[in-house]
């Protein structure tokens, strides 16, 4: 009896070193269109961990590199191109979801747009879509008002 468990020891200690060798890693370096393939299917996040980590790794920063001074009329345009971003003067309403007053909303969408019965409803149907762009603060949150009241999910952008 014992050497009927001493073999079906070793024949467990085969099958698990067996196992142990095809699961170890193979020490042939990876070619870069494989490394590419992997970068590609990686969420954001995890490229976001993967340069934290070659940073570390190899102590370098990925930060970009300054190609030229730039001129003092540069950086003026700069800080007033950020300035206008700030104070936005146009706007777009744009409709995210139609809610559960689907008629209500396209029949908003015909008074505020003046399109026609079928191209109101499409443009509902196919939401998320702009409903009337470069329009001013004060019309926008009209629109945007008109439609919450209706049912509709909106965004001004």
């Amino acid at each position: 009896m014992v050497t009927k468990a001493k073999k079906a020891t070793e024949k467990s200690v085969k099958k698990v070193s067996k196992v142990e060798a095809e699961q170890k890693p193979s020490t042939k370096k990876p070619d870069k269109s494989s490394i590419i393939d992997l970068v590609k299917n990686m969420t954001v996040l995890e490229l976001s961990d993967l340069v934290k980590d070659l940073e570390k790794e190899f102590g370098v920063t990925a930060a970009p590199a300054a190609i030229g001074v730039a001129s003092p009329g540069a950086a003026s345009a700069t800080s007033t191109a950020s300035e206008e971003e700030k104070e936005k003067t146009t706007f777009t309403v744009l409709l995210k979801q139609f809610g559960d007053k689907k008629i209500q909303v396209i029949k908003e969408v015909r008074a505020i747009t003046e399109l026609g019965l079928k191209e109101a409803k499409d443009l509902v149907e196919s939401s998320p879509k702009p409903i009337k762009e470069n329009i001013s603060k004060e019309e926008a949150e009209e629109l945007k008002k008109k439609l919450e009241a209706v049912g509709a999910v909106i965004e001004l952008q």
